[in-house]
């Protein structure tokens, strides 16, 4: 069990490292393809990132699977919410808002860590092939959600305090709200430059100081807003169904025997 649990800690952590460094790599290098759209924003690496997080992401599956920590009813109820949650991201909402958040927050909480980053990643995946949303951006939006999942289980349990529990949960949707589209904005904006606005973009060579300023600039001018949408429409559908939600994830964790061991 608890060399299971090590194994899915280790795919998890092999791929947030992978993904951390296909954000940043750009900021490293001594020249880019810059120019004034996202066109060219990783679109040679993209498509490897892709195949390899879904690689990544079987594996997580597979290793609680074999060591019977996970089963096929629960490999059925994530295949299930990662299609709903699918579907939730098309639903529109006003500036930035999305109701995709919800699910992975509230089972990444209730299931762990590796549910978490699953139903997150997966869903995205589910998503663009239904909107026909595959591009570029596909492994960056997945790693983001599937990091939403993720961090849901390091917060702490609350069970038997459930209106604090369900404020918890709302506050972290509202900080998911903002830092979704800060990390999001990473993906593309070393790739772009527009001149009449030089001082929003990053330009290789730039100093640390200057590329934080940088982009404080550039996410308080283009994103800030919609954020503020994203942060307030979560923290709001969390605290209207977080509740109810919770308790139909924990009964049936209860009637089918899951029982979530944290990866050691």
């Amino acid at each position: 069990m608890r060399r299971t649990a090590a194994s899915e800690g280790i795919i998890l952590a092999l791929a947030s490292v992978v993904g951390l460094a296909a954000f940043f790599y750009p900021f490293f290098m001594a020249s880019l393809p810059q120019s004034l759209s996202r066109a060219n924003a990783h679109a040679e690496d993209a498509p490897l990132m892709t195949i390899l997080l879904v690689g990544l992401c079987l594996g997580a599956m597979l290793a609680p699977l074999n060591a019977r920590r996970m089963n096929s009813k629960i490999v059925a109820v994530l295949g299930v919410l990662a299609a709903v949650n699918a579907v939730l991201r098309a639903v529109p909402g006003p500036a930035g808002f999305s109701a995709m958040f919800v699910l992975p927050i509230l089972c990444g909480y209730a299931y762990g860590a590796t549910f978490g980053f699953l139903l997150g990643a997966l869903s995205l995946l589910v998503s663009a092939f239904i909107g026909g949303g595959v591009g570029p951006w596909l492994p960056y939006q997945m790693l983001a959600v599937g990091w939403v999942g993720m961090s849901s289980a390091w917060l702490p349990r609350l069970e038997g305090r459930p209106r604090l529990e369900v404020l918890m949960l709302g506050l972290w949707g509202a900080l998911w709200g903002f830092a979704f589209g800060a990390l999001m904005n990473i993906w593309f904006w070393p790739y772009v430059f527009q001149p009449q606005q030089a001082e929003l973009y990053w330009r290789p060579g730039l100093a640390l100081a200057e590329t934080l300023r940088r982009y404080a600039v550039f996410y308080a001018v283009t994103s800030l807003g919609w954020d503020l949408g994203r942060a307030v429409g979560n923290a709001l559908l969390l605290w209207a169904f977080g509740r109810p939600i919770l308790r139909l994830l924990r009964r049936f964790q209860r009637r089918f025997h899951f029982v979530h061991v944290p990866a050691e």
